[in-house]
């Protein structure tokens, strides 16, 4: 099993580089492996939405965004290169903002968004659960629908 991953949020266009981390500014758009800034205003952080898969260990993960208010975005990028342990911190409320193919064709949907210590991205939980992706959180899916999934991201299994 492998994890797929959106490189920037549904809501950022395609003409914006992504550049380091380092880069980072406030006055306009935005974008690295790990945030995204749109027009100095809308602040968005990568992190990962977690699936159970039936019958596994593991879990699928679908590298994902979430918006952030502007507070919790400081606090994130404040303690990201130190691995900051945001141990009284979060969960945050987020705009989910990736499409998933056979889940998500429209955004943003309200989600939490909770900081993980050592340098890992934060993990995403929907935040409505009738949503698709909720269930799916929830309960599972089938070894099956992740085969779908990874097809309808080019990967066929043979």
């Amino acid at each position: 099993m492998f994890d797929l991953a959106a490189d920037r949020p549904a809501q950022c266009g395609e003409d914006i580089p992504i550049e380091p981390n380092s880069a980072i500014r406030f006055d306009g758009d935005f974008l690295s492996d790990d945030f995204c800034i749109l027009a100095g205003e809308d602040f968005f952080v990568r992190g990962v939405l977690e699936i159970p898969v039936h019958g596994a260990a593991e879990k699928f993960g679908f590298g994902s965004w979430s918006t952030l208010s502007r507070k919790n975005f400081d606090i994130y990028v404040a303690g990201f290169d130190d691995g900051g342990h945001y141990a009284d911190d979060g969960p945050w409320f987020g705009w989910f903002s990736t499409w998933i193919k056979g889940y998500v064709d429209q955004v943003p949907f309200e989600c939490w968004v909770y900081p993980q210590p050592d340098r890992q991205r934060p993990t995403f939980v929907i935040d409505n659960d009738a949503h698709p992706l909720a269930m799916a959180q929830e309960d599972g899916i089938s070894a099956e629908k992740l085969l779908e999934i990874y097809a309808s991201y080019g990967h066929e299994v043979s």
